[in-house]
């Protein structure tokens, strides 16, 4: 055996050569040449075979483009006919795409190079599933694209707009079969869609930028897709809450975020509507105050309000918002509404903010009311919509009279936007006003409470609920383990002096977060209050309007269940203004810290507070769950990862950010 062995090596030993200059030079038998070339060879015919059809792919993806642009325009035109020829093109251009695309699929078990072509073939199904969607929405859409202001194919071009509108409530339970396909096509969608990691891609190629717009588009239709899946229990729920077939009856709540509180602002009227087969039917409107008149019984304070709101002894049911997690406030709201005399059965509670009105009077124009013109355009003697400062003019400046309900004015405004609404043609309103509405409810200016426990979750489920996501919640959102590899704030901040101060005054937040190498979370937090504006004539005796005063703000900083204040300045005491450490307790699931300061007119004000987290990342992306407190509107958020700025954003929705 060791001959043989031997003989092999000779035999493949190669034999060398004497050159002319006297060195050696080795020969190699043709074989092991060619073989190896043979091989190479192939796989390069192989490889140049298979794509062959690139020029055909790309061409064909090109096709693509141009229709789903077109697509696009139709869309946001709001043209169904178009979006319907549009969406038939680009099925049409996409299965050409795919044809061509599956002579590239045996490229995908080729190291390195066959991800990127399996992440081809995820868009092209991707795309499919969106089209799939799409038609199943526009059969949705159809039969009622009137109401929405949409063009073409409208059936509901007869009778008055009530009658329009208990006509498409009657058939939105037709709508469920259509709703539940789009879930299981925008499932599809976003699988596909997840299996595509942008990390993987450059960051450009020349001047062209590729794995950040890569990671936005793949952004934009996951956020789409979630917000689908989130809206798909509230839109089955529709026509319940507008009361088909039984009829509902619902408070809607004027917050006024100038006078910013808790759960989005001070609650200033109240509007009560009955719903049946989608028509409102306005009962009744008042101010909040006659509310806590008709009160039978009184209640001493809670220690928040002793502590915080001066000069105030008993519970209101105007102060009774007092918890962040609107349901709570609400469910607080209730108990002292049951002591009202002649109240009425309720089925829930709707709260809307001066946003909510200064969108819909962009929309539907100028209204007067009472002799007073509420617009949206500027007023120069706040900085502000005009809606916005006769609003304010008419039901806080002081007379030398009584005023006999001297803020019904809102139900009163609520119902002419109502009647302006309803009173045209749906095509010149609805849909905008409909859009407008889903903006607003994102951004968190109307919130709803529903005494149907379906209908809540339904709610919830789309972030209308206004509540604070507990630790299960929100690790479910960022798709991890509870206290694993997630971190979560939320700032709330509540007016307790009863100027308008919020109008004013400016919020910056900075969060700087070091993550230690046992895997806990350091957090410097800060926020900067600053009012530019000069102060308003307070005193009762001149009859001046109070809008801007000192801005006495009780603060509380949720944070993870379990976090530790390290370190904290800026809070003052509320009896004598002298600093003070900021307090901690747990609520709502979460550790809170909570201070107090005061923002004078021309003045500024920050807080800064150091607290450690126990979240453990374990090797996973950094990953922070900001709620936004109703009735606020863009503070501006600096996000910095030990120490290092990583995202700076206006802050108008509950936002996840992943780092």
């Amino acid at each position: 055996m060791p001959d043989e062995l031997k003989k092999i090596d000779v035999e493949t030993e190669p034999s060398p050569e004497v050159t002319p200059q006297g060195s050696t030079k080795r020969h190699f038998p043709k074989k092991f040449i060619l073989i190896p070339a043979g091989v190479l060879l192939a796989i390069i015919v192989l490889f140049l075979v298979m794509l062959l059809p690139l020029r055909a792919v790309l061409a064909k993806a090109g096709d693509v483009k141009t229709a789903g642009q077109a697509a696009a325009a139709a869309i946001k035109d709001q043209n169904l006919e178009e979006t319907k020829t549009s969406l038939m093109s680009t099925r049409k251009s996409l299965t050409a795409l795919s044809q061509d695309y599956q002579r590239l699929l045996p490229l995908r078990y080729v190291p390195f190079f066959g991800r990127y072509i399996s992440d081809g073939d995820h868009a092209i199904k991707a795309g499919f599933a969106g089209l799939d969607a799409a038609d199943k929405a526009i059969e949705a859409l159809e039969p009622n694209s009137d109401l929405l202001g949409l063009k073409g194919g409208s059936k509901f071009v007869y009778g008055s707009a009530d009658e329009r509108i208990q006509t498409a409530v009657r058939t939105m339970n037709a709508l469920t079969p259509q709703i539940e396909k789009m879930s299981q096509s925008v499932d599809t969608l976003r699988n596909e869609i997840d299996n595509i990691n942008p990390a993987r891609y450059p960051k450009r190629i020349g001047n062209i930028v590729i794995r950040e717009r890569l990671a936005a588009v793949k952004d934009v239709i996951d956020s789409t897709a979630n917000l689908f899946v989130n809206a798909q229990p509230l839109l089955m729920s529709l026509p319940s809450i507008l009361g088909e077939p039984s009829e509902k009856r619902y408070l809607v709540l004027f917050q006024n975020d100038k006078e910013l509180r808790s759960t989005g602002g001070f609650l200033t009227a109240y509007a009560q509507f009955r719903f049946v087969r989608g028509k409102a039917i306005l009962e009744k409107a008042d101010d909040m105050y006659a509310l806590d008149a008709a009160k039978r019984t009184t209640f001493p304070a809670p220690p928040e309000i002793l502590k915080f709101h001066k000069g105030v002894y008993t519970l209101n049911i105007r102060d009774s918002n007092l918890s962040p997690d609107y349901k709570v406030s609400m469910q607080k709201f209730e108990e002292l509404y049951s002591l009202v005399s002649g109240r009425e059965k309720i089925d829930g509670i709707i709260a809307v903010d001066t946003h909510v009105l200064v969108e819909a009077l962009k929309i539907l124009g100028p209204m007067t009311v009472y002799g007073r013109q509420f617009s949206a355009e500027t007023d120069k003697r706040c900085d502000c919509p005009r809606a916005v400062y006769e609003l304010e003019d008419y039901s806080t400046r002081p007379v030398g009279y009584v005023r006999e309900a001297r803020k019904d004015i809102i139900g009163v405004l609520l119902q002419g936007i109502l009647q302006k609404a309803l009173g045209v043609s749906p095509s010149q309103y609805w849909g905008k006003l409909f859009q407008m509405l889903l903006s607003e409810i994102g951004q968190k200016h109307i919130l709803a409470y529903f005494h149907d426990e379906a209908v809540q979750k339904a709610a919830e489920s789309f972030n209308m609920g206004g509540r604070i996501m507990t630790a299960s919640e929100t690790a479910t959102l960022l798709k991890y383990k509870e206290n694993e590899g997630w971190d979560y704030l939320h700032i709330n901040n509540s007016n307790m002096a009863g100027a308008k101060s919020n109008m004013f005054v400016s919020e910056k937040v900075t969060k700087d977060t070091k993550i230690n190498s046992d895997g806990t979370l350091t957090t410097s937090l800060i926020i900067d209050y600053k009012n530019p504006y000069p102060g308003s004539d307070c005193g009762l005796e001149s009859g001046g309007l109070c809008l801007n005063a000192p801005l006495r703000d009780w603060v509380r900083i949720y944070a993870p269940l379990g976090s530790s204040l390290v370190d904290s300045k800026g809070a003052r005491s509320p009896k004598d203004g002298k600093p003070v450490a900021m307090d901690t307790y747990e609520s709502l699931g979460k550790t809170v810290f909570e201070g107090f300061l005061t923002v004078d007119p021309l003045g500024m004000a920050r807080l800064e507070l150091t607290y450690t987290t126990p979240a453990v990342l374990k090797g996973a992306p950094y990953q922070l769950l900001i709620q936004k407190q109703p009735g606020t509107d863009g503070i501006e958020y600096t996000i910095k990862l030990g120490g290092k700025e990583r995202k700076v954003f206006p802050l108008i929705g509950d936002t996840e950010i992943a780092l």
